[in-house]
């Protein structure tokens, strides 16, 4: 009985395991051949879409994926690459410690760089990057976007726009300078595949209010 048991629990965890990779690893395929780190060799687009992060982490530290995404943003820009930016993510001042205003921080981080503010659109339901995608095609009425976010959420958010019926590539920022922190991305990226496939099974869809109103600060 007890071997029974063993063996039962290995297999489980030999299904889930191999469940997991080809979950990653096909996601990373999706996206091969659609990914940019150079915006001399990047496509120009009229819109790119930037899902939000907090540029302070839970326990206060500076965020380099925050930075790193504002400074990929901002060489999109000079290099003449995107024209309009959606900035999306959700306004957690009240809610967390170290949290604040995604949005308007992206914003005012590019202006900082010396992009316009008026080329910068804070979208307030990206609390999600599956919200940010379908806000981006059925609110925003866009049918092919750049994305800009390091590579293992690039690729998962290209993967979210195939299914949504969005036509995108992505662009590259530059990941973690701590290879502790890029370890930690890679093994949450795992679980947050799975997810995403199961969400996708399961047939979630966010839906908004026809007529969305976006706070403008």
């Amino acid at each position: 009985m007890v071997r029974k048991m063993i063996a039962v629990i290995s297999i489980g965890l030999l299904v889930i395991v191999l469940v997991t990779a080809v979950c990653y690893f096909m996601v990373s395929a999706n996206a091969s051949g659609r990914l940019y780190d150079d915006p001399a060799k990047t496509p120009h687009y009229r819109h790119a879409l930037l899902p939000a992060t907090s540029p302070v982490t839970p326990d206060g530290r500076r965020n380099s994926h925050f930075t790193n995404r504002i400074d990929a943003a901002a060489a999109l820009f000079a290099a003449a690459k995107i024209d309009t930016l959606i900035a999306s993510g959700g306004d957690y001042r009240t809610s967390e410690t170290f949290g604040c205003d995604e949005p308007a921080a992206i914003r005012d981080s590019l202006a900082k760089r010396g992009v316009d503010p008026k080329r910068i659109i804070l979208d307030y339901d990206g609390t999600r990057t599956l919200r940010s995608i379908v806000k981006a095609r059925e609110v925003y009425g866009l049918d092919s976007v750049l994305i800009i976010s390091q590579k293992f959420h690039n690729e998962r958010a290209l993967w979210l726009s195939d299914k949504e019926g969005l036509r995108a590539e992505a662009f590259n920022a530059a990941p973690s300078p701590f290879l502790k922190y890029r370890l930690k991305n890679q093994l949450r990226e795992f679980a947050a595949r799975v997810k995403m496939y199961l969400d996708h099974f399961r047939g979630e869809h966010p839906v908004f209010p026809e007529n969305v109103s976006d706070k403008s600060k």
